[in-house]
């Protein structure tokens, strides 16, 4: 077994921009960057994925946002400042920083960056979310913010969006 990781090669890029349309059904994705400043930082992109969603029209759809990294999830919860603190101290309770990992082991890995923990945090929190669009807007509870996890920053995260529905 390889000390390395195993590198997923497309055959073709995935374009920073793709729309297609036939009729009434629409679908544009974009990859776009969120610069990080932390090395675990919870980022509220509600806003960002509500005026996506207003800019194509949807009437009634979904809309897909990926994390394109192994160390960077999204998911949904409260923006609330108390409420991100006992976020980032569960997951360092869930899984520590500084446990033994093989990944952070020379012996075992090429990995440098000591980021196993990173890795297994963000299994936890998943890589994607998908969302209705109902009525032209993003469908959310009241307290609902689709937030993103930096686990090994900081760092560029690129992440994909993509908008599917009838205009």
């Amino acid at each position: 077994m390889s000390k390395s990781s195993t590198v997923t090669v497309r055959e073709k890029p995935v374009e920073d921009v793709a729309s297609a349309k036939v009729g009434d059904l629409s679908i544009h994705g974009e990859t776009f960057v969120v610069q990080t400043d932390q090395r675990v930082e919870l980022v509220d992109l509600t806003n960002r994925v509500m005026e996506f969603a207003r800019r194509f029209n949807v009437r009634e759809g979904l809309i897909t946002l990926w994390s394109m990294h192994t160390t960077c999830s999204l998911f949904i919860n409260e923006f609330q400042v108390a409420l991100l603190s006992d976020i980032k101290r569960f997951l360092e309770r869930m899984v520590a920083r500084d446990a033994e990992y093989m990944h952070n082991d020379p012996q075992h890995s090429d990995c440098d960056r000591m980021n196993a923990d990173s890795h297994l945090r963000a299994m936890l929190l998943g890589h994607n979310l998908t969302l209705q669009i109902s009525g032209g807007e993003v469908v959310l509870g009241q307290w609902q913010r689709i937030l993103m996890a930096e686990l090994d920053g900081p760092r560029a995260r690129s992440l994909r969006i993509q908008v599917f529905g009838v205009c």
